[in-house]
């Protein structure tokens, strides 16, 4: 059977009360057009006897009211080369492998660069190279060229020379030795032995020196946990590749937990083959990307989420520690736990508990699996910090010791909880450093300013995992007046060599077997990857003290960080603001999540206004301890556990941020005691706020067979036509599968290529990627909250988020039919609404779906829009008037219009309106003016690229050589394109595969974008 489940977008939807939400449903454009600002007065046309002529400028000023302007397109000019380099060919990309971590991200990458500009960041797929590049990462190359950046170092406020910095603190340094005061180094995870090798000589030719790390989002429990038992301060890098059965409890895998990079290896064992797939629980609080993928997910408080793990260890080890878990959640913790047991080496629980001794159970029940994805080999080096020894740090500050302290990669005055203590402190040290890219809030407050280089600029070397090893090199020359922290470092230890030079000497003691150039080239290499040894630790004690914890008195909240902003590093990145959440697709905010039960007893409420705007409550939220955030909006998301509720980290810096990108609030300081669940009061607090979301808006207009899914069972007991239906349409008064029925007579597309795009939703995780990959390849503008709001945004690829409801469309009506009298009435619907306390989620990726018989092409008259014979749905945006017919055609809402210029347009003052930030547009696709309409292009730029390069090399192309920005972007392969004219391609066995269906295949468009129906093992 085909599902046939109750699908909705958002709360104001699945309550059904709302006549806007219906209507926008039937809007294309939620505003009205402002026809009389070009007619004049109303009552004079009225009156007027109105001629043909007449009556047509009306309808042309209503359809392009905007398009006035499109014809006095700005003028460019080129700037030949005098000299041209010899290693430049002009037109042609260059790519460089490289490496990136920033103490919070990290991947390894390939650098595509024209002219000498970086201007797009791609997956290095070589052997050896593992961690593929998130949004974060992709958008980090539009962070190269902001216009914000430090650009001169600085000497208490005033520019200064390099050499007077090296100057100043070396005599600070000396300075140190002479009073008997502290010299500290303050970094973030460093993560490169060349570094840490220069820290450890720093500190011995200065023994009154030490070096203390420090992670802004912290992982130190777990790091405490693995090195009481295993020795090492390290992570576990874990394989989820080799689970059948998956556990985790408050760890969200699939976004930042212990650095994120987990997607790839959990979505191969998510697509169905051979009648198989892993099968995965979900304990947490928030909704996260690994609740919404998730088989059975339990919606529950982290004070439950002990209990649960001891309950957990328990069942699996013997033991028989006490424990108080709530009754609605005992049965199915039971029954994962015993699954769990079952599956043996084939299992894995991982968790996110910042708790000790929580950590020490995952590591304890692991080993009693035995779990294949739990290996002691190649532990993660990306996460080393200490809270204990910040804490130190600061209470030596304010106490006068420390003389000298040096920073770099941190923003302690923005990320730490009590920032105030810091500040008090850094004002008892005689000389204080920050080597930041930005004058952030830390570096604007000590008493050196130093710039570093953006790591596309930089020399680095990293051990991401133990036994690897990745070279960051630099692909453009330094923009500013900028230098290492390194080669500072260098200076201090009277090393005369540059930090490159370091690195290669470094280099030779670990590439045993390979060679610089090697090594350069590649980005990555692997050599012998040890195993730690286990140790031995207290389990039993551990779950003692784990099964006495107890609830929050009022609301348990948990702190997380987005999958947009992350840790705030880059809160000047406007691809990254305008990036709507994968959860509640809000983009320009953060905000405390709420439940439903909860937001009712509070009377906090969300509601769908007439502009197609969302709006909400705001909040004040208190900890036990005083700490206090005023008006925070309020988003009523479905399955946040009762009792609890979610804020983002990263958001509400100001600091060297440009007034736009100055959004939301500092949840740091709620980070109390680096812990990020808190024990807080929460309460409705006057107004109303504007989200920029877009969930509400571009909806298929009320069409059914969007997403479609079945489960594990009923696709391997039955066959493909009843999980899997074709829509039947009426031909000559007959039923038959609409697959079989044209519109139009199809032309020969056997020959030449013909390209599609395969997107299969078990894969998909909503990582967002993707969007980030467009923006960049394809020069998408960002046009601001306030254009969001008005459903306006231009993002070429959209991923829709959607919630489902355990039953049927029928089975609801049936309920509701069968209701007898009030009180029987009362108790149905409410039990109907709880279908939105624990929603089942999809991601479903949507873009112009280059439909071979596309509704736009034939309502189009100037002919803009056009089929191409490779498959793609072409736009020539001289051609366009902006009529927007084609919009109001298309079935799928793909097609975005240009009500303004967004380049060098101070009205939207992002990177498009100054020099520095245009250097990162790609010069193979046009900045589109004012007045045209524009979409997914399929990347046509890309495959002609490939076509001429095979074409000039005199070969046949492979398979796997065409790709577009979001394929390339896509780390678990949910993503596929490719030439379906190859027989042997991997999307031409795709497009054949029983999973295989079209969006809205009813309507007879006949896409190039194929997908795969989301099967779940329940």
């Amino acid at each position: 059977m085909s599902s046939n489940k109750k699908y909705w977008k958002s709360v104001e939807e699945l309550d059904g009360n709302s006549s806007i939400v219906e209507a926008l449903k039937n809007n294309e454009f939620v505003e009205e057009i402002p026809t009389n600002e070009f007619l004049g007065n109303n009552d004079a046309l009225s009156s007027s006897s109105t001629t043909r002529r007449d009556f047509l400028k009306y309808v042309g000023f209503s359809t392009a009211a905007a398009t006035l302007a499109a014809c006095e397109g700005p003028v460019h000019k080129s700037i030949p080369y005098v000299l041209q380099p010899e290693q430049i060919i002009p037109g042609v990309a260059d790519y460089y492998a490289t490496s990136v971590f920033d103490g919070f991200d990290f991947a390894n990458l390939l650098v595509k660069t024209r002219e000498g500009r970086p201007i797009k960041i791609d997956n290095n797929t070589i052997a050896g190279a593992k961690f593929s590049a998130n949004a974060r990462v992709h958008a980090s190359i539009l962070s190269l060229y902001d216009s914000l950046r430090l650009k001169e170092p600085k000497i208490a406020g005033t520019n200064a020379s390099w050499a007077d910095v090296n100057s100043k603190i070396a005599s600070s340094i000396v300075e140190a030795k002479a009073k008997g005061g502290q010299v500290v180094l303050l970094t973030n995870t460093l993560a490169s032995p060349s570094t840490e090798k220069l820290i450890a000589e720093f500190i011995a030719k200065n023994p009154n020196a030490k070096h203390v790390v420090y992670d802004a989002v912290s992982s130190s429990e777990a790091l405490d946990a693995f090195e009481t038992v295993y020795g090492e301060r390290a992570l576990v890098d874990y394989d989820f590749s080799k689970a059948s059965l998956i556990v985790s409890v408050g760890a969200d895998f699939l976004g930042d937990w212990q650095g994120g990079g987990y997607d790839a290896g959990y979505a191969q064992g998510r697509i169905p083959k051979n009648g198989k797939m892993s099968r995965h629980f979900q304990l947490e609080a928030n909704m996260t990307l690994s609740g919404a993928a998730a088989d059975k997910r339990l919606p529950m408080s982290t004070a439950n989420q002990k209990q649960a793990l001891v309950h957990i260890y328990n069942i699996l080890t013997g033991s028989s520690v006490a424990v108080n878990l709530a009754p609605e959640f005992k049965a199915e913790v039971t029954k994962a736990a015993q699954q769990l047991k079952a599956a043996g080496s084939k299992g894995v629980l991982v968790s996110g508990i910042q708790d000790k001794n929580a950590q020490l159970l995952v590591l304890a029940i692991n080993q009693k699996l035995a779990s294949e994805a739990f290996t002691t080999s190649g532990t993660r080096q990306i996460r080393k910090g200490s809270n204990e020894k910040v804490a130190q740090l600061i209470n030596e500050m304010k106490a006068g010791s420390v003389h000298t302290l040096i920073m770099s990669g941190v923003n302690p005055v923005y990320t730490l909880a009590d920032s105030a203590s810091f500040v008090e402190g850094l004002k008892k040290v005689t000389t204080s450093v920050a080597f930041s890219l930005k004058e952030d809030e830390t570096a604007s407050v000590t008493t050196i300013a130093a710039p570093v280089p953006h790591y596309l600029e930089s020399w680095n070397d990293l051990m991401l995992t133990k036994g690897t090893y990745s070279l960051t090199q630099p692909t453009i020359r330094p923009l500013f007046n900028t230098k290492q922290f390194q080669d500072v470092l260098l200076s201090l230890n009277g090393n005369a060599g540059t930090f490159y030079d370091y690195i290669k000497v470094t280099a030779t003691s670990i590439i045993a077997g390979s060679t610089w150039n090697k090594v350069l080239h590649d980005g990555v290499y692997v050599g012998v990857v040890p195993t730690a040894s286990a140790g031995s630790a207290d389990y039993t004690a551990a779950a003692t003290v784990l099964s006495s914890s107890k609830a929050a008195e009022a609301f348990e909240l948990v702190l997380y960080t987005k999958t947009g902003l992350g840790d705030g590093q880059q809160a000047n990145n406007p691809w990254l603001q305008e990036f709507p959440d994968p959860i509640t697709r809000v983009s320009w905010d953060n905000y405390v999540t709420v439940s439903n039960v909860d937001a009712k007893k509070l009377g906090l409420t969300n509601e769908i206004v007439a502009n197609g705007g969302l709006n909400g409550s705001y909040a004040t939220i208190t900890t036990t301890e005083g700490a206090k955030l005023e008006n925070v909006p309020v988003i009523v998301q479905p399955g946040q556990a009762v009792g609890t509720v979610g804020m983002a980290l990263g958001y509400g810096r100001k600091a060297a941020l440009k007034e736009e990108m100055v959004v939301g609030l500092n949840a740091y300081a709620l980070y109390k005691g680096f812990n990020n669940v808190q024990s807080v009061t929460l309460v409705k607090a006057d107004g109303e706020h504007e989200f920029a979301c877009v969930q509400g808006q571009k909806t298929l207009m009320g069409r059914g067979d969007i997403i479609k899914e079945t489960t594990l069972e009923i696709f391997n007991t039955k066959d493909a036509k009843e999980w899997n239906e074709v829509p039947m349409v009426s031909l000559d008064h007959k039923e038959v599968e609409s697959t079989k029925v044209d519109l139009w007579d199809s032309f020969d597309r056997s020959i030449g290529h013909h390209f599609n795009l395969s997107i299969d939703l078990n894969a998909c995780t909503g990582c967002g990627a993707c969007v980030i990959a467009c923006h960049a390849e394809n020069n998408v503008p960002v046009v601001g909250k306030s254009e969001v709001r008005r459903s306006r945004d231009m993002h070429w690829l959209r991923i829709d988020r959607y919630y489902s409801s355990e039953s049927t469309f029928e089975g609801d009506n049936e309920r509701k039919e069968n209701i007898a009298g009030l009180s029987s009435s009362l108790s149905t619907f409410n039990e109907m609404e709880k279908a939105g306390d624990n929603p089942q989620v999809a991601f479903q990726p949507v873009m112009c779906q280059h439909c071979n018989h596309a509704p736009c092409e034939t309502v189009c008259p100037v002919a803009a829009t056009s089929h191409g014979r490779q498959g793609q749905n072409n736009m020539a945006y001289n051609r366009c008037v902006g009529t927007r017919y084609c919009a109001n055609n298309c079935p799928y809402k793909v097609r975005r219009f240009n009500w303004f210029l967004y380049s060098q347009n101070s009205e939207f003052d992002y990177h498009m309106n100054d020099d520095l930030g245009r250097m990162v547009l790609n010069p193979d696709v046009n900045v589109r003016s004012r007045g045209v309409m524009e979409k997914c292009s399929m990347c046509l730029q890309m495959t002609q690229a490939t076509i001429l390069k095979a074409k000039r090399e005199g070969r046949a192309i492979v398979d796997g050589e065409f790709q577009t920005a979001c394929s390339n972007a896509c780390s678990t392969g949910a993503m596929v394109f490719g030439d379906v004219n190859d027989a042997d391609a991997k999307v031409a066995q795709l497009a054949t595969d029983d999973r295989m269906y079209h969006l809205l295949e009813h309507v007879g468009t006949k896409p190039n974008v194929i997908y795969h129906v989301k099967v779940r093992n329940i």
